[in-house]
């Protein structure tokens, strides 16, 4: 790195526009690691919309709060920018509709430094309210896990996470800023830095948890955030420049896409299973509209929302 770096930990909240800052921010007042720890909040708003309800935190809290306004309504704007005020060796990215138990980065942490891994990667476990769809609660499609690849992470997720900053793939790694309104940006920086070499692990017990609101209670939110994320693997396959493997990937994505039509009418009768399978094709059809360079979707920076993706 061609800065230095604290031995300590600083747990970094990028938001735009979301109350739910505050019980994100509580959630950390207890958090127990072997480092000194410090918070770093990430406004992305295009006013400092944050700044009195953090500033109000930060006078009653035995943590450091730093606050950084960062304007753009672009999510990969406020990565970068957290990339740049994070002082502390170890860095943690919490989403600001999630609340973490005390033991929550501590978990992260002791991981990282038994595997040697470049990063870690914890759940994210949905909390459901009593108005929310059945078949959404028992698919349970809200809560967040890495994917492993033959035993492997290869990719990774910003809504729980601890990066070691003083690993060599980080020199000069960003978050793409032409992703920071589609979403996605995450899975392609983690992705870089297992390209680079970067070991990423899991550490189960590191959970935090988001509560589901209800306009993300609904199966057309979660089809739009499928479809966004097949974009994002089509893209990431693309970049390769391999065309028998572009010619390969479009064909599969062809062939699941199908799949998953099929496997929703055979279960027709059955919510969870049928909904499900959609879902899983509307990522496959974004991996293929990526593929042919279909636009992607916006997710990220509304301005009428209140809320990140």
């Amino acid at each position: 790195m061609n800065i230095e770096l604290t031995n300590a930990v600083q747990i970094c909240i990028c938001t735009f526009r979301r109350p739910s800052l505050i019980e994100a921010l509580q959630s950390l007042s207890g958090t127990e690691v072997d480092l000194p720890v410090s918070i770093l909040v990430v406004d992305n708003d295009e006013t400092p919309s944050a700044k009195p309800l953090v500033d109000g935190f930060a006078a009653s809290s035995d943590l450091p709060v730093t606050y950084v306004h960062c304007p753009g309504a672009n999510i990969s704007v406020a990565r970068n920018a957290a990339l740049i005020h994070a002082k502390a060796r170890f860095l943690a990215f919490l989403d600001d509709d999630e609340t973490a138990d005390p033991s929550w980065v501590g978990c992260l942490k002791a991981t990282l430094c038994e595997t040697k891994s470049a990063v870690v990667l914890g759940p994210v476990k949905a909390v459901y309210d009593q108005h929310t769809p059945g078949w959404i609660q028992k698919a349970d499609l809200h809560s967040t896990s890495p994917v492993f690849v033959e035993g492997r992470i290869i990719s990774g997720y910003s809504c729980n996470v601890l990066i070691d900053r003083q690993n060599d793939v980080f020199d000069g790694l960003e978050f793409e800023t032409e992703l920071g309104r589609t979403g996605g940006e995450d899975t392609a920086f983690f992705s870089e830095v297992y390209d680079r070499g970067g070991r990423i692990s899991y550490a189960r017990d590191a959970v935090v948890y988001e509560k589901v609101p209800f306009d993300r209670a609904r199966f057309a939110w979660l089809a739009k955030r499928r479809y966004r994320m097949g974009q994002t693997h089509g893209r990431l396959l693309f970049r390769q420049r391999n065309a028998p493997k572009q010619l390969q990937g479009v064909l599969l994505a062809l062939a699941k896409t199908g799949y998953c039509a099929a496997s929703a009418l055979s279960t027709a009768f059955n919510p969870v299973r049928r909904n499900t399978a959609v879902l899983r094709g509307c990522l496959h059809a974004g991996t293929l509209s990526a593929y042919l360079g279909l636009p992607n979707l916006e997710l990220y920076g509304n301005k009428n929302e209140s809320a990140t993706p």
